[in-house]
């Protein structure tokens, strides 16, 4: 019984020994074999599954691509498994110990892991599925192993900025953090808040400042060199649409402040007209600055000490916190204190009704030397936001996405003074100097120069002035 034993163990090992040197034979003849198992090996005896149960991948090596002769026997199964990475799907036939060896214990080269990799790539930066980046204005999601963004056209267009400063336009563009990741049509809808004129202000009839014909204009005129301390600068409406405001309560202040001679030279609260004057107080929404002087001749208006600008604009909170009373002689007064409790002057300024300047453009001239800055009203195009400095002059873009939004362009600034500079091409160009109400850090310190005499983007079409209501007892 023992010989007979024996003899088959030995019977067992020469057959073993014939196979390998077949198996090394192969090798010589076909690179790569070492990896390979051929798919006509019979299932072995009891010896050979004990042998090899759970070394599957382990003896005959993991391929690195796909390769169908790179099968094993399964035993257990009674079929063929498979040892390269392309085996891992939903129904899998990998060999039993793939993953332990092949996967855990070796490392796959980089242009193969992973075969069907999660997530998406975005400058050198992996994101995972359903990741969302902000790019400018537009957002991209993770899906599917791709980035799938909207497609709406920014405020900031660097291209357009790009475009505008290798050209010799006569002024440059710059892209303000403040306009990132606004959509050009949010731009349209939040910076600029004027409604169209109404045909009332339209048909006004145009009024000629009392100076004789003769009179020499000078080249150059900013209203606070003359008027020095009277005048008032630039405020911040930041994304409420709320031009029709600023310019209405800036250029009522510095008239009120000339024609008093310096006796009230406070600044004049915006955020009051936005509060009390807007209908069903949408002030942030849009707003006619008929309406708004109306409301300054009819309630009038605190300062902008007393009234200060609130920091949520577009809270549904902001009711109106001033109201005022007439003392039966044409003059209000304030029958609440200040919004602000710092300050203590609830003193109630108020305007004449207002008039309208003629648009020729000496008339506007005298009208500002000798009353005080004057409101206008423009077109605004997608290339103004990014004005820095220089002589504006609208730059058409590629896109004429502008067009889409006709009904959103009107703006109210208000103009200070005139020059006269080279511009583009070395030209010699009229300007008027302005103030816009998107703060300091925009334009020239939040100025801005744009084309005299032209009419640049109507900026001449309609100008609106009014006189401070100064009564005797007010005098110096």
């Amino acid at each position: 019984m023992w010989t007979r034993y024996m003899i088959l163990i030995l019977s067992y090992l020469i057959t073993e020994m014939w196979m390998e040197r077949q198996h090394l034979s192969l090798r010589d003849v076909e690179p790569g074999a070492d990896l390979t198992r051929n798919h006509t090996l019979r299932e072995g005896t009891r010896f050979k599954r004990v042998v090899f149960e759970g070394q599957y991948c382990r003896n005959f090596g993991c391929c690195e691509a796909r390769d169908d002769d790179c099968v094993t026997q399964f035993y257990e199964a009674k079929a063929l498994c498979y040892c390269d990475a392309f085996c891992e799907r939903e129904n899998s036939d990998c060999c039993p110990d793939y993953k332990s060896f092949c996967r855990e214990e070796k490392e796959w080269p980089l242009h193969i892991k992973p075969w069907h990799p999660e997530g998406c790539h975005r400058d050198g930066q992996h994101y995972e599925e359903g990741s969302v980046i902000k790019e400018n204005c537009n957002s991209c999601t993770c899906s599917g192993q791709q980035w799938k963004c909207s497609q709406h056209v920014c405020l900031v267009q660097p291209g357009l900025i790009e475009h505008i400063n290798k050209g010799d336009y006569g002024w440059t563009a710059q892209n303000y953090s403040q306009f990132w990741g606004m959509t050009l049509e949010e731009g349209f809808r939040h910076r600029l808040g004027t409604l169209p004129p109404s045909p009332v202000l339209l048909s006004m009839h145009e009024v000629t400042a009392s100076l004789p014909t003769t009179t020499d204009l000078p080249e150059f005129f900013v209203a606070s060199y003359k008027w020095p301390g009277w005048t008032h600068g630039p405020l911040d409406q930041k994304n409420c649409a709320a031009s029709w405001a600023f310019s209405t309560a800036s250029v009522a202040a510095d008239r009120i402040a000339i024609q008093s001679k310096g006796q009230y030279t406070a600044n004049l609260s915006p955020q009051n007209l936005i509060s009390c004057c807007a209908k069903k107080r949408h002030g942030c929404s849009s707003g006619s600055i008929d309406r708004a002087w109306w409301y300054l001749r009819k309630r009038g208006l605190v300062s902008h000490a007393c009234y200060p600008l609130f920091k949520d604009q577009n809270a549904t909170n902001n009711s109106c916190a001033m109201a005022s009373r007439s003392d039966g002689r044409g003059k209000r007064h304030a029958t609440k204190p200040c919004p602000n409790s710092i300050e203590k002057s609830n003193r109630i300024y108020q305007c004449s009704p207002p008039y309208r300047v003629s648009s020729e453009e000496t008339e506007i001239m005298k009208e500002i030397i000798q009353n005080g800055p004057v409101q206008a009203i423009m077109q605004v195009h997608e290339d103004f936001f990014s004005y820095k400095t220089g002589i504006y002059r609208h730059v058409t873009s590629p896109s004429g996405e502008s067009e889409k939004y006709q009904k959103l362009r009107t703006h109210a600034v208000k103009l200070t003074g005139w020059g006269t500079l080279r511009g583009a091409s070395g030209r010699k160009e009229k300007f008027w100097i302005a103030a816009n109400s998107w703060g300091k850090s925009w334009g020239e310190n939040g100025y801005f120069r744009i084309l005299r005499g032209v009419n640049e983007s109507d900026i001449e079409k309609l100008i609106i002035a009014a006189w401070g209501q100064v009564t005797g007892a007010d005098e110096p």
